[in-house]
This record gives C-alpha cells, sequence and structure tokens, in this order.
C-alpha cells in the first residue's frame, strides 16, 4: 500500500506551514504536495506556546494561531489544506526514509514516495534520561516543544495555582516559561549550571539586568549546579528536586529546558551532515538533489559571516522554507539564501531583538537602569551584532540595518558613547555607493576629528548596502508587530 506525491513536507511545524502557502503562491497543483506530520493539528506558530497559550486569561488557542498568522498572512487552517488540495498526513510516524529510492514508510507500514523531499522535520527537547536522570514521565515534569507538551503544562499549572516550581535549565524555554508561571502566581525558582542567565547570547551585564528583573517578579535563581533526582510521593509525582551542590528543593511541578537535538536521524549515512543538521547549501537543498532541508535541521551557508550556521529560530525556520520553495519552483530566479540572523524574546513588559553574531569584543549602551539599553559586537575590527532591549520600531530597524553593513569601527569607546545614536545616524544618513562605514573619525579628507558621522574605507556598492537595509528593516518591523500581537497570544 503507498501513495505518491510531487512534493512532500516532511515535518509539521512552522516551517511547514509556510512552506505550503509558498508552493500554492507559486502554482502547486491540486494533489501534487503533502505534509506528513507526528502531531494531530495542521502546522501552527510555536512561539504561542510559551506566551500565550500559558496564560490564565484568555490564553491563546487554536485554530488562533495556526500559520502563517506570525507573519500577518493567511490563516492556514485544516479546510485551508483541503481547498488548495493540499493532503495533510497528521498523526504519522516516519521510522524510514530511502533518498535513493525516494521513499519514506510510516509506522502503519505505507510507502510514500515523492519527486522533491523538504525535510522540515525540525528539533525535540532533550530529556533529562540523556543526562542520568530519571523522572520524565511523571505527571508535574513538563517540557515545552509542541501542542502535547503544551497542554500538559497547562494542566500541571492549574494543579499548582500558588506553589511551587523549579525550571530546569536557564535559556529561552526556562525565562519565557518563567514569566507565564509567574503571571500565573507561581512560585518559580530556575536552575541551572552556567554562571548566567542565556549564556548562548547574553553578556554578563545584559544577563544580570534580567536576572535582576526576574528577582523583582518573585523569581529565584540557583546558578552553578544541576539536577541530580527527584523525591517522588507514592503516587509516582515529583515532590522535590535535589541538586548536586546539596540542596533540596521542595516543588508542585518541574519544567524542564535544557536544550534541543535536531531531528536529522532517519538520514544519518545518507545525507552530508554538519553542524548537528543536514548540510545544504544556498538553495537549501542538501548532498542529494532531490532532498531539501529547512527551520532547526538544516546547516546552511550564512553571507554575513561566509561560514555554516544551523540557526534555532522561528524566523530561520519560515524564511528558509519560503526560501527552499523559491528554489524548487523558479529555480533559475532564485539566488542563495541570504539572512541575518535574528532573535527576539517578549517577556513581562520587556522586550529585545537582536541582530547577526554575538562574537568579538561587547560594547554597551544606554541605561541599564533604565529601559532602553543595548550592546554591540566587533569583531576583527567590524560590527557584526547588536541587540536592543526596549527600541522602537525606528530603533530596531536601525540596528538591524547597521548589523546588515557590517561596518569598520576603529574606536570601541566612541561606539560606546554614541551608542544607539550611531545606529540611528547611519540609518537616516545611508553611505555613499563606493564607500563603507568607519566609526572613530569625522567624514573630513584628513581622517581625523570627532565629528558624529562614520568615516569611509573600502569599497561597498550600492545594490548590496541597499539590499542589506530593506531586509533588515523589513525584519525588524515585523518583529516589532509580531512582539505586540502576540501578548494577545
Amino acid at each position: 500500500m503507498g501513495r505518491a506525491f510531487v512534493y512532500v513536507i516532511l515535518g509539521g511545524g512552522v516551517a511547514s506551514g509556510y512552506a505550503a502557502l509558498e508552493f500554492t503562491k507559486r502554482g502547486v497543483s491540486h494533489g501534487e504536495l503533502c505534509i506528513i506530520s507526528e502531531e494531530t493539528v495542521a502546522p501552527y506558530e510555536r512561539p504561542a506556546l510559551s506566551k500565550g497559550y500559558l496564560l490564565p486569561e484568555a490564553p491563546a488557542r487554536l485554530p488562533a494561531f495556526h500559520t502563517c498568522v506570525g507573519a500577518n498572512q493567511e490563516r492556514l487552517t485544516p479546510k485551508w489544506y483541503k481547498e488548495h488540495g493540499i493532503e495533510l498526513v497528521l498523526g504519522t510516524r516516519v521510522i524510514s526514509a530511502d533518498v535513493r529510492r525516494r521513499t519514506l514508510l510510516t509506522a502503519a507500514g505505507e510507502t510514500i514516495s515523492y519527486k522533491i523531499l523538504i525535510v522540515a522535520t525540525g528539533a525535540r527537547a532533550l530529556k533529562l534520561e540523556e543526562f542520568g536522570v530519571n523522572g520524565s514521565d511523571a505527571e508535574n515534569v513538563c517540557y515545552l516543544r509542541n501542542l502535547t507538551d503544551a497542554n500538559r503544562l497547562v494542566d500541571a499549572m492549574n494543579s499548582c495555582s500558588r506553589g511551587n516550581a523549579v525550571i530546569i535549565g536557564g535559556g529561552y524555554i526556562g525565562m519565557e516559561c518563567a514569566a507565564s508561571l509567574v503571571i500565573n502566581k507561581i512560585n518559580v525558582t530556575m536552575v541551572f549550571p552556567e554562571a548566567q542567565c542565556m549564556p548562548r547570547l547574553f553578556t554578563p551585564k545584559i544577563a544580570s539586568f534580567y536576572e535582576d528583573y526576574y528577582k523583582g517578579k518573585g523569581v529565584e535563581f540557583v546558578k552553578g549546579t544541576v539536577l541530580t533526582s527527584f523525591d517522588m510521593d507514592s503516587n509516582g509525582k515529583v515532590v522535590a528536586v535535589n541538586l548536586r551542590d546539596g540542596k533540596r528543593l521542595p516543588v508542585d511541578m518541574v519544567v524542564v529546558g535544557i536544550g534541543i537535538r535536531p531531528n536529522t536521524s532517519l538520514f544519518d549515512g545518507q545525507l552530508t551532515m554538519e553542524k548537528g543538521g543536514i548540510k545544504v547549501n544556498g538553495k537549501m537543498q542538501s548532498s542529494n538533489s532531490s532532498v531539501y532541508a529547512v527551520g532547526d535541521v538544516a546547516a546552511f551557508p550564512v553571507k554575513l559571516f561566509s561560514e555554516t550556521r544551523r540557526l534555532e529560530h522561528v524566523d530561520s525556520a519560515r524564511k528558509s522554507a519560503r526560501h527552499a520553495v523559491s528554489a524548487i519552483m523558479d529555480p533559475e530566479k532564485t539566488g542563495d539564501f541570504d539572512d541575518v540572523p535574528f532573535f527576539y524574546s517578549r517577556v513581562f513588559t520587556l522586550s529585545w531583538q537582536f541582530y547577526g553574531d554575538n562574537i568579538g569584543e561587547a560594547v554597551h549602551f544606554g541605561d541599564f537602569s533604565g529601559n532602553t539599553f543595548g550592546a554591540y559586537w566587533v569583531n576583527k575590527g567590524h560590527l557584526v551584532g547588536s541587540f536592543l532591549e526596549g527600541g522602537t520600531k525606528e530603533e530596531y530597524e536601525a540596528i538591524a540595518m547597521i548589523t546588515s553593513l557590517k561596518p569598520a569601527i576603529e574606536d570601541l569607546a566612541k561606539l560606546e558613547s554614541q551608542g544607539l545614536s550611531y545606529a540611528m545616524a547611519v540609518s537616516r544618513e545611508p553611505p555613499p555607493p563606493s564607500q563603507v562605514i568607519n566609526v572613530g573619525s569625522s567624514c573630513s579628507g584628513s581622517g581625523s576629528g570627532s565629528g558624529p558621522y562614520p568615516v569611509l574605507e573600502t569599497p561597498m556598492y550600492r545594490w548590496h548596502a541597499t539590499a542589506g537595509v530593506i531586509l533588515a528593516g523589513s525584519i525588524a518591523a515585523f518583529a516589532y508587530w509580531y512582539g505586540r500581537r502576540r501578548r494577545r497570544w
């Protein structure tokens, strides 16, 4: 028994929905496209799960956040897929793939063949058992990766009002879940081995601000240690967590956010792997010409940094999915994927955006005791990353633009003193077509002085700068809109 399609998308996450919409825009015929997903619902916007879905009042529920509302586009309900002749094969697990024969085998024994496959399998949450700790199956131990996880977390919160929660992990999921638990009037303690929260992105100074803010909301931090075991009651419910430093924390529920791992095992030994994902070219095409990869599983060349990266963020999932479909349907007119790495979050009344890379030396600016502050990262004499908390739409667009331009930086002290005004000035006064921005001198021919505008050093072609500005600006504008909109989610 089997079915055959021209195009198959394997995975039912964010990328699948955006790929499906792009296919319809490019004229895919009824019956040509199939989406296979282990989940039992059509693709949806996963960011809602750690935000609006967990709110105590008017929480977000499907169908409100099906893709592609996160990009202010159509909401793709099951009815939409049916009307467009797209087959949704839901609640279905693929147990093997044969890229040479172009077939997928489901757990039910069905063979599904394709001409073109898009791998959008995303990532799975790392489990405690992978670190030698048992107890993930306890009813009050929660992860957050999909709708089933979110429902389990909501049930745990509803039975834990004004109780105690311990969050294992200080990254994205940990920080966003902590905020949601506090809003639900639950006492929160965060436990992680690092010296600060969000260590992969935040500098110690930035992390200190958010930790202090969370402490003001009642969140406690236990840093520099890890979970070693759980204490259970007679019903198999966790009643305490034991830490390596000897502490024992009584709990009513536990949330685990200790990282993710890309779902690539189906293709081990069949496709080239890199950076923990499936290596693809600028068209999102793998080492097998009939297989494309997008989202969390794709390791793709980032032009801005001239190296291969794998990005674990919804923004990358959306854009890489659209680009892959463009490359499939219109290869002659589709260039290489060119994206500025972008991350954002919104918790409590805080909202930050980050663009580029956080390597090199961090240059902080703004008032860390107030509402607006940020940082630039300078590596090998060029600005390569920008972070801003509490910005306006125009300010976020400015830091996005400046990161896409990678201006040369000579004077870090001057960059620090100029702070956000540097990005704003450059965004309002685009550089001449044959020049590159260089901080630290005036625009006079002598190359000396202390004017507010950068000196220009090496050639930069107008088309490249303009494209970067447009791309970065559109990213920031969307993020600002989405950050405001998802308050209602």
